[in-house]
C-alpha cells in the first residue's frame, strides 16, 4: 500500500473529525493567508481597481519615504510607550487580582466581584470611550472631584498631551483586569491541593504559600502569556486611540495603526500605509521571537511557545 493510499484512508477513518475543523481551516485560509497577497501593494504605486500586480513597482521607496518622514520616530515612540506602559502597569494586575481572589473564602462574595469584573470587557468600545470622554470633561467626574478637593480650574484631559497615556493604560486596566484574570484562575485549580497542606503543617501562611506554591506553580502561564504580550507591543488598540485622540495630543497618542489608518483610508495612499504596517509587523515578530528565546533560555528548555 502506498504512502497516499495510507493518508486517504487515515482521512477516511476520521472524516468526522476533519469536517468538524474544516470551518476553522476555511476561516483561517480565507482571512488570514490569502490576504497576505496584497502585502505585494507596499512595493507599488498601487491604484485601487488595477489589481495587485497591475501597479507600476516602486520597490523600496514607500519604506524610504516613511523613514525619512517627520512621523517617523514620533509613531514608534508613541506606540512604544503606550505598549510598554500599558504592560508594565496592566500585566501584573490580572495576577495579582486572580491570587486575591483565590484567597477568598465566601463563595458567593467571590462569584460576584468576578461578575463585576467581567462586565467592562463586554461592554461596546465606543461606549467605554463615551464613558471615558463624559468621566474627563470639564464638568465630568474627575473635576468633579478636583473641585471637592479644593482644585483650580476644571481640566479638558483630553486635550492635553501628557495626561493621554495615563488615561489610555487606566481605562485599559478597568476593562480588561477581570477578562484577563479568567486563565490565572484557571490554573489556580490545576495547583495540587496537598501542596497546600504540606505547608501548612510546616506552619506556612497565606502569604508564605502565595509565594512559595502559587505563584512558582503560575509561572509557566505567566510566561506563555508574558510572551505574547511583548509580541504585541507595537499593536496598540487602535480603535481607542482613534476615538479618544485629537489632533491636539497627537504627539502623545499618534501611533502606527492610527497614521496607517489615515495615510490608507483617508488619503489613499495604500502603498505607503502598507509599508508601514509591514515594519510595524517585522517589529513585532522580532519581539515575540527575543521574548521567546529569553524565556526558553531562562527555563532551560521548559516554557516558551516554540
Amino acid at each position: 500500500m502506498t504512502r497516499r493510499q495510507i493518508i486517504w484512508l487515515e482521512i477516511k477513518k476520521c472524516k468526522i473529525l476533519y469536517m468538524m475543523i474544516a470551518p476553522a481551516v476555511a476561516y483561517y485560509v480565507i482571512f488570514s493567508y490569502l490576504p497576505l497577497v496584497g502585502l505585494t501593494i507596499a512595493f507599488q504605486d498601487f491604484v485601487p481597481g488595477n489589481g495587485f500586480f497591475d501597479g507600476p513597482w516602486v520597490g523600496l521607496e514607500n519604506f524610504n519615504k516613511y523613514f525619512s518622514s517627520y512621523y517617523f520616530w514620533r509613531l514608534i515612540k508613541n506606540t512604544f510607550m503606550l505598549s510598554f506602559w500599558s504592560l508594565v502597569w496592566g500585566f501584573p494586575m490580572p495576577i495579582i487580582f486572580a491570587l486575591l481572589l483565590n484567597e477568598i473564602r465566601v463563595e458567593w462574595y467571590k462569584r460576584s466581584i468576578q461578575t463585576l469584573s467581567y462586565l467592562p470587557h463586554f461592554v461596546p468600545m465606543v461606549v467605554v470611550c463615551g464613558i471615558i470622554i463624559d468621566a474627563t470633561g470639564s464638568d465630568g467626574l474627575v473635576n468633579t472631584f478636583r473641585s471637592m478637593l479644593g482644585a483650580g480650574s476644571p481640566l479638558m484631559f483630553l486635550q492635553e498631551p501628557q495626561f493621554f497615556r495615563s488615561i489610555y493604560v487606566a481605562s485599559g486596566i478597568w476593562q480588561e483586569i477581570g477578562w484577563s484574570s479568567i486563565i490565572y484562575l484557571a490554573a489556580l485549580t490545576s495547583i495540587d491541593p496537598t501542596l497546600y497542606e504540606a505547608a501548612e503543617v510546616d506552619g506556612a501562611g497565606r502569604i508564605r504559600k502565595m509565594v512559595h506554591i502559587t505563584l512558582p506553580c503560575l509561572m509557566p502561564t505567566i510566561t506563555v502569556l508574558f510572551i505574547l504580550a511583548i509580541g504585541g507591543m507595537m499593536g496598540s488598540d487602535f480603535e481607542k486611540i482613534l476615538l479618544l485622540s485629537k489632533p491636539l495630543t497627537y504627539d502623545t497618542s499618534d501611533v502606527i495603526s492610527t497614521f496607517v489608518y489615515r495615510k490608507g483610508l483617508q488619503e489613499g495612499d495604500f502603498g505607503f500605509a502598507m509599508a508601514v504596517n509591514i515594519f510595524n509587523m517585522l517589529i513585532n515578530l522580532s519581539l515575540v521571537a527575543f521574548a521567546n528565546y529569553t524565556a526558553k533560555k531562562s527555563s532551560q528548555g521548559e516554557t516558551s511557545l516554540w
